[in-house]
C-alpha cells in the first residue's frame, strides 16, 4: 500500500488540474483520484464564518502540508507559551492551524487511522513503537508522542482558542488514492473520512484557501515545518 500511496502523490497535480477542470487530463487518472463530484460539499458560509473567530492582538497562520514530526502542534504551543511569558493571554491571541495535504490525518478520528491504516500511507510513524500510527498521536498525546513533555495536544490547544481547520479538496484527492490502494469504493471512503473530522476542526474548501482567508484577517504566516 505505501508504494501505491507514494506513486499517487507524484500525481497531485495532476489530480488538482482534474478538479479545476483542466482539459486533457488523463481519464483514468480522474476515475480513480476523484469523486464524482468533487465540490467541496461544505456550506461555504460556515467556513466564512469560522474566520470570523479570528481575534486578539497577536495572530498567526501555521501552514500545515505535512506531518512534520508534530511541529504544527509544538510551534502552536511555543506561540502561546511564550506569548503568555511575554504578558499576552490566551484570549488576546489567535493561532490557526491549517491541515492541507499529507497533514489531513491529523484532523481525523483513531478509528479512521486505524481503519485505513493511514500512518502507513502518510508516513507518520508513531514515537512510542517506531511502527505506523494507527491512532492520531498529537489530539490527546502520551507520554514520548512529542520530544518532551508537556507540550499541548490539538484538544488542549483547542481548549485555549486555537483553530484548525483542514482541506477537503486533499481529502477529495487522497481518499481517492487510499481507496484505489485498498480497493475500496472511493465516494464511501471519502464520506468516511468526513464524518471522522474531529470536534470543532473546521472543514474548508482547500488549504490555501484558508490560508489566503487567514492572512486577510492580518494572521501572520508561518510554514509550520520542523
Amino acid at each position: 500500500m505505501k508504494s501505491n500511496i507514494e506513486n499517487s502523490r507524484r500525481k497531485f497535480i495532476g489530480a488538482l488540474a482534474a478538479t479545476a477542470g483542466i482539459a486533457g487530463l488523463n481519464p483514468p487518472l480522474l476515475a480513480n483520484s476523484l469523486p464524482s463530484n468533487p465540490i467541496p460539499s461544505m456550506n461555504i458560509n460556515e467556513s466564512e464564518a469560522w474566520m470570523e473567530k479570528i481575534k486578539g492582538s497577536h495572530r498567526i497562520v501555521y501552514d500545515a502540508p505535512e506531518p512534520h514530526d508534530g511541529f504544527p502542534f509544538i510551534w502552536t504551543w511555543a506561540f502561546h507559551l511564550t506569548n503568555n511569558q511575554t504578558g499576552t493571554p490566551d484570549e488576546d491571541l489567535t493561532a490557526m492551524v491549517v491541515l492541507r495535504h499529507n497533514a489531513i490525518p491529523f484532523a481525523m478520528k483513531d478509528a479512521a487511522w486505524n481503519k485505513y491504516k493511514l500512518g502507513e500511507a502518510f508516513q507518520i510513524t508513531d514515537n512510542t513503537t517506531g511502527k505506523p500510527a494507527v491512532r492520531n498521536p498529537f489530539y490527546i498525546p502520551k507520554d514520548g508522542d512529542y520530544p518532551i513533555p508537556g507540550i499541548d495536544g490539538i484538544k488542549r490547544l483547542q481548549e485555549r482558542g486555537a483553530m484548525f481547520c483542514v482541506c477537503e479538496l486533499a481529502i477529495n484527492v487522497m481518499s481517492g488514492f487510499v481507496s484505489k490502494a485498498m480497493n475500496l469504493n472511493h465516494e464511501e471512503v471519502k464520506k468516511d473520512w468526513l464524518n471522522n473530522i474531529l470536534p470543532d476542526i473546521q472543514l474548508v474548501p482547500s488549504g490555501v484557501w484558508a490560508l489566503g482567508r487567514a492572512q486577510e484577517k492580518n494572521c501572520g504566516y508561518i510554514y509550520a515545518g520542523g
